[in-house]
């Protein structure tokens, strides 16, 4: 019996001369293996619908806690735009390989459609920093290290908000404020934007380029302390992106 599982692949190993084995990352939040039997041959009907970062629904001979085999491919989205920019790549990446960190933390259906309506977003050239860090913020809550978006974390006063602070794991007030630094009122707001911000719902972003900034910093430097999380293809996105 063929079993149809949404999902997207995110590696790709050759097996025997014209086979591959394929990971598929699944609506469900958990990740399968796909025997591609002959998708290396050149004549091969799976040949184009087998590669890194296929997204659609797989037609396969499901096995239990085993390799299914994989009979056909429908197409949800090619993500052409993402797959000619190697800057929108290298994002894609990442996104990828901090999805499946996340999944290694909690298994969740939710997890799955975050990634995807991100990638899509990125696939329509929304900017890919600011989808990333959406992603980011919301992802912090299936780390179990989430920011305090809502109060001063001190008092829990919702009033007088004067900035955030990633020892303290949120907002501070003004009574509360001791050194901390200080960060911008419109970036204060923008990152409870992000966090609750439906994704899929994007339709406009205009964002100043100096608040976009400051809310990578403080998230990048947030994910190194707290997150235990060194990602290589986080390094290498830097680097594509600082070329």
């Amino acid at each position: 019996m063929i079993k149809k599982v949404e999902g997207i692949i995110i590696k790709e190993t050759p097996y025997s001369e014209t086979s591959k084995i394929l990971n598929v990352l699944t609506s469900d939040g958990i990740v399968i293996g796909l025997m591609a039997k002959g998708a290396r041959n050149i004549k091969s009907k799976l040949r184009s619908y087998t590669n890194l970062f296929t997204y659609g629904v797989f037609n396969i001979y499901y096995k239990e806690n085993k390799l299914s085999t994989l009979v056909s491919v429908d197409i949800i989205n090619d993500l052409k735009v993402i797959k000619s920019d190697i800057i929108l790549i290298s994002y894609l990446n990442y996104l990828t390989e901090l999805t499946t960190q996340v999944l290694k933390q909690l298994k969740d259906k939710e997890i799955y459609n975050l990634y995807i309506n991100a990638i899509l977003k990125i696939n329509e050239l929304f900017d890919p920093l600011v989808i990333t860090n959406i992603l980011e913020i919301k992802y912090l809550d299936y780390l179990g290290v989430s920011l305090n978006l809502e109060s001063c974390v001190k008092c829990g006063n919702m009033s007088n908000i004067v900035t955030i602070d990633g020892d303290a794991g949120g907002y501070i007030c003004k009574n509360c404020y001791t050194n901390e630094l200080i960060i911008s009122p419109k970036t204060i707001k923008m990152l409870r934007m992000y966090y609750y911000v439906d994704i899929k719902s994007i339709t406009k972003l205009n964002i100043k380029k100096e608040v976009i900034n400051e809310i990578n910093y403080f998230l990048d430097k947030y994910y190194e302390r707290y997150t235990g999380l060194y990602l290589h293809s986080k390094e290498f996105l830097k680097n594509v992106i600082n070329l």
